[in-house]
């Protein structure tokens, strides 16, 4: 199945989970899984939270930020992939000077 993000509409998630601005996303969502491409302005992040019932993985596609998963503070740059295992608690903040952008996977279990 193929999923176009250029054809899907960006919306503004205000302070997702909790988070500093907006989280620019783009989504597919269906019973089996969670699938976005989500952007960061600088300032921005994705709050803490938790992954109780799945995992999730980020690979960061421009930009620069920074991640603390499971009080472990990281660099992401491009290329970079963060796992975030289940039960995992974990953040993400762009702290550069360009946009953050990222793909990222949650199964839902």
């Amino acid at each position: 199945m193929k999923i176009d993000f250029n054809a899907l509409t960006e919306s503004a998630v205000p302070h997702f989970k909790g988070g500093e601005l907006d989280t620019m996303m783009r989504s597919y969502m269906d019973d089996d899984v969670k699938i976005m491409i989500n952007r960061l302005i600088p300032g921005a992040s994705v709050g803490m939270h938790t992954h109780e019932t799945s995992c999730e993985i980020i690979y960061i596609l421009s930009g620069t930020g920074t991640s603390i998963c499971d009080g472990l503070e990281e660099v992401l740059t491009p290329g970079c992939c963060q796992y975030c295992k289940k039960g995992g608690t974990h953040t993400l903040m762009n702290n550069g000077k360009e946009d953050l952008v990222f793909f990222a996977v949650v199964p839902e279990v």
